[in-house]
């Protein structure tokens, strides 16, 4: 599923052109600076490459808000990691065939995965980003619990098929809302550092936290409860992105006067 998403996205990013900005002036002029003040250019390019990124994002947001979107950043797909790690652990565990996993999860959920990341993509650009995470958010969470629905009703077909296309539809719009959101974040001469630096945050989170899933299903010892709780994980994110709504718009509002 996260392939086709992440495909998609390399085609829509190949067919637009890339904006003019000042990015590898801006870059080569604080390279310069540092080389005169610490004398190494080795040092100097580590320096705006790795420690310049970090200064111009806490210093262009704020302590508060860049350490806010830090843990968003962080958090927000922690609940659809946690799901993603045991999901085939559960399908067989409750009484799906190898055959009816292969079909369900894998050749339909790919191509509905395709088709809902074009949707996404449609959405976010008519109703905005932050209204696309949100309601990425929300629809993640709450497609969490119809894995807890069939936990609780055992191996039903139509019920898993439908669960299948429910969670692909909110992992491609909440994952497209998210690739967005990342670029919004980034500053005009650090852009391509930054968003690594970011996506690389998300990625730790989610396979460092994740990493537990398995232990925390043999604690509960009962997948429905599981589900139930990876669908809460996403709610602290959602809290902060919500208390930063008012940056939001300011800060769209600044791109737009600059296009």
């Amino acid at each position: 599923g996260m392939a086709a998403v992440v495909v998609v996205l390399m085609v829509f990013t190949l067919l637009v052109g890339e904006p003019v900005t000042q990015r590898e002036k801006l870059q080569s002029e604080a390279e310069q600076r540092h080389k005169e003040v610490v004398g190494s250019k080795l040092v100097a390019w580590f320096t705006v490459t790795v420690v310049e990124p970090f200064l111009d994002f806490f210093n262009r947001n704020g302590v508060r808000v860049a350490i806010t979107l830090l843990l968003f950043v962080f958090l927000f797909k922690i609940g659809e990691a946690f799901l993603g790690r045991m999901s085939i652990a559960f399908y067989k565990d409750i009484g799906f065939s190898n055959e009816q996993i292969g079909y369900y999860s894998k050749l339909i959920g790919w191509g509905a995965t395709i088709f809902f990341t074009l949707v996404g993509s449609m959405f976010n650009v008519k109703f905005g980003i932050v209204r696309g995470l949100m309601i990425g958010g929300i629809a993640m969470s709450a497609s969490n619990l119809m894995f807890a629905w069939i936990a609780s009703v055992g191996p039903n077909e139509h019920l898993y098929l439908a669960t299948i296309i429910v969670d692909n539809f909110t992992t491609a719009f909440s994952t497209v809302a998210f690739v967005s959101f990342l670029t919004l974040l980034t500053g005009q001469a650090f852009s391509a550092t930054q968003y690594a630096l970011l996506a690389s945050l998300g990625n730790f989170g989610r396979t460092t936290l994740a990493s537990f899933s398995g232990e925390l299903v043999d604690y509960l010892n009962d997948w429905s409860t599981f589900f139930i709780l990876t669908a809460v994980m996403v709610i602290p994110s959602l809290i902060m992105l919500y208390s930063l709504r008012h940056y939001f718009t300011d800060l769209l509002e600044k791109a737009r006067h600059k296009h």
